[in-house]
């Protein structure tokens, strides 16, 4: 790529930013090659089946993910008529292929001076891409990664909410999440005047700190979206921290929620860590 995805100013925004507010930003990648319907339509044919999930898409900000329905289509069925069929459809773990894995990795390559300094080494990479239908709703969720939306065709608005928000997501859904869960969070009326909405057009971007809830609801067209994602060792250490609380919570004990950086949970995390590894040296 001759031009950088993220000119200067986008990477200041992310360095004021980060890792604890929501920034919007502007991209460089709208009208890649890579990311046009052909290309997708093509990538998404030559992936795992259970790394390509489509459902219908005309739903609640809040909804238990068991709830939510196939749209009965197939893969190619589903992006030919994405237009009418109220759909929602993410190609998982697009690194797989090795053409999306380097663009993945030169994308993110711009954005490490900005990052290393505050949380360290860039730590799996993984990108997604979503293509939705006019008017498509993602519910209320939480991911556990440091995330980059990139805006590349339609619109949508992405509302976020503070990560540091125990009433919205409480530890035992943190907890149930890393134990197996789905990322879908329960939701409640008098929660959206907690949340920032974020306008998304094509060469917008917005970076979501890890396990901030958001949802997003799709404009009048249909959109795609790049999603780009990372790990930091202060994610997984707010991990290994929930682990532990739900360990401490199964022994009848309410466990406080692990800090907000830069505050590290060094203790909870390195006593889930040990545990660990007794568990496995116990297994061999």
């Amino acid at each position: 790529m001759t031009e950088p995805v993220f000119a200067a100013p986008a990477l200041a925004a992310l360095r004021r930013a980060y890792p604890e507010a929501p920034a919007l930003l502007d991209h460089g990648m709208r009208d890649h090659p890579m990311l046009g319907f052909d290309a997708l339509a093509e990538l998404a044919l030559s992936m795992r089946e259970v790394d390509v999930e489509y459902n219908r898409a005309d739903l609640p900000v809040g909804i238990d993910p068991d709830a939510v329905e196939a749209n009965g289509l197939g893969i190619v069925e589903t992006l030919k008529t994405i237009e009418t069929n109220g759909s929602w459809m993410v190609l998982k773990f697009i690194e797989q292929n090795a053409a999306y894995k380097a663009l993945l990795h030169e994308t993110l390559a711009e954005i490490e001076p900005a990052v290393r300094d505050v949380t360290g080494e860039m730590l799996k990479l993984e990108g997604f891409v979503f293509v939705s239908s006019p008017g498509a709703m993602t519910p209320f969720h939480m991911d556990p990664e440091h995330n980059i939306l990139l805006q590349l065709k339609g619109s949508k608005t992405m509302t976020v909410f503070p990560a540091d928000d125990d009433e919205l997501a409480p530890g035992a859904a943190h907890e149930a999440f890393h134990n197996g869960g789905h990322r879908n969070l329960a939701w409640r009326d008098d929660f959206a005047s907690r949340g920032k909405a974020f306008e998304l057009t094509p060469g917008k971007a917005i970076y979501v700190p890890v396990k901030a809830p958001h949802f997003v609801r799709n404009g009048p067209e249909v959109s795609v979206s790049l999603s780009i994602t990372w790990q930091s060792e202060w994610a997984y250490r707010e991990m290994y921290a929930r682990q532990w609380n739900e360990l401490v919570r199964r022994m009848g004990i309410e466990p406080k929620s692990p800090k907000r950086f830069p505050h590290q949970n060094h203790a909870k995390s390195l006593a889930w860590r040990t545990i660990g590894k007794a568990r496995r040296v116990v297994g061999k």
